[in-house]
């Protein structure tokens, strides 16, 4: 039972790690075939193979996969001859110095690349100035400069992994061929580099996928010559089309044919070693030893093959299939679908100014009962008999009149004589509302 559930767990975690992994490869290569104008996987819309045929119209990009080749070829040379030099010179150095050496020769891989890139660009630019040339020079030539400049780190990369070789090299050979007359160049052509020959192979696809992928580098020394990477993030910046999906799906499939054909060939190797190790002296004198087939007992042939078959359906399945129809229909549930939103919207607009406006319209006002005038907000303030006479107010007697919400203060007779107040008696006259203050008498003589 334990085992058992370890070994679920083990497929369960492998699968979760592949998924990590591959996941984002997989989703990136399925972009491609989808007819939206941006790279997404769902909703899926119409098989197309038209953004191949957009990439390759693309001229920028086919440029920069031609600097990248071309600086990445640079690279390789420079970083596995300087790394065989490195690896060479440490094993053979003094002891004590070795350490120290080691330390040295690793440390650009601990300097960030945008530090490299600048160095190189300053330092290179001062030897330019200082031997007289033009800013035309190959000194300043942006090729020039991403060579060296990559290839002050990566030649650090391919040292350790030459190194890893040397060290289980058997210095007698070399010894041996030395004692039967041959010099150090023919014993190191003869003898040591054949025997680093398969680190030399896997030194230099390490120098090349890391000149072709860096970016923090390139970006200070390229100059007119830029790299994929470089070409890439500039389209960024502007937006990109699923044509660079496309790049990315004849990437991956190109890295997984080279890996099965390395496979097959490993493979078949072995077989013709195992073949050989059977077979008699006679067999192996006559050169009759029979070899097995390159399919017949290597799966990673076979596997090789079916893809090769795979890709050739995939191009010719391309040639023939035509997603206009399917993209016109897209096209259309797109456009029936914008419409509608379209209508939505406005339906939702007109409601809510259909809801402002009843929120801003004025409630309706109760009709002013006749009985209650003077049981008002504002206890009869406002009432036209407090201002002024009216033709009413003229018919009502004085009495009436002097019991005003404001006590009589506005009375005529109050402010000056009228033939009203000349009638009427000099006590009714100093009875107003501010204690005969008013009264002419007071300010001067009749």
């Amino acid at each position: 039972m334990n085992l058992s559930i370890l070994r679920i767990s083990i497929w369960v975690y492998l699968a979760i790690f592949f998924a990590y992994l591959l996941g984002p490869l997989v989703i990136m290569s399925v972009t491609a075939f989808n007819s939206s104008e941006f790279p997404r996987a769902t909703p899926w819309e119409c098989l197309t193979f038209d953004w191949f045929g957009e990439l390759f119209r693309d001229e920028r990009i086919l440029n920069s996969i031609k600097n990248s080749f071309i600086i990445g070829a640079g690279t390789v040379v420079l970083s596995v001859s300087m790394g065989l030099a490195g690896a060479l010179m440490l094993t053979q150095i003094w002891p004590k110095l070795r350490a120290t050496y080691y330390t040295i020769i690793i440390a650009p891989i601990l300097i960030p690349g945008v530090v490299l890139g600048i160095s190189t660009l300053v330092f290179w630019d001062r030897i330019n100035r200082m031997l007289g040339l033009g800013p035309d020079s190959f000194l300043s030539n942006g090729i020039f400069l991403t060579v060296i400049g990559q290839s002050t780190f990566i030649a650090s990369y391919c040292m350790l992994v030459l190194v890893a070789r040397l060290q289980r090299y058997d210095t007698g050979q070399t010894e041996a061929a030395l004692d039967l007359g041959a010099t150090h160049a023919q014993a190191f052509r003869k003898v040591l580099l054949p025997f680093m020959r398969p680190a030399i192979a896997s030194a230099a696809v390490l120098a090349f996928l890391a000149s072709f992928e860096n970016y923090n580098t390139t970006t200070f020394t390229f100059g007119q010559y830029p790299t994929l990477t470089i070409e890439l993030a500039q389209k960024v910046r502007y937006g990109i089309n699923p044509s660079i999906s496309a790049l990315a799906f004849i990437i991956v499939v190109l890295t997984v044919f080279f890996a099965l054909l390395n496979e097959a060939i490993i493979k078949r190797r072995a077989l013709a070693a195992a073949a050989r190790q059977g077979a008699t002296v006679a067999e192996l004198s006559g050169g009759g030893v029979k070899l097995p087939g390159f399919l017949s007992g290597n799966p990673a042939a076979v596997v090789l093959v079916l893809f090769c078959a795979g890709a050739i359906a995939v191009v010719g399945t391309a040639q023939a299939y035509s997603p206009d129809a399917c993209i016109a229909r897209v096209d259309e549930e797109k456009r029936l679908e914008a419409e509608r939103r379209i209508q939505e919207l406005r339906r939702q607009r007109e409601e809510e100014r259909q809801r402002e406006a009843e929120e801003a319209a004025p409630e309706p006002q109760a009709p002013a009962a006749t009985g209650s005038d003077n049981n008002s907000g504002f206890g009869n303030v406002f009432d036209p008999g407090n201002l002024q006479g009216g033709e009413e107010e003229s018919s009502a007697p004085a009495e009436d009149r002097s019991n005003s919400g404001f006590g009589n203060v506005f009375d005529p007779g109050n402010l000056q004589g009228g033939e009203e107040d000349g009638t009427a008696p000099a006590e009714d006259r100093n009875n107003s509302g501010f204690g005969n203050v008013f009264d002419p008498g007071n300010l001067q003589n009749q």
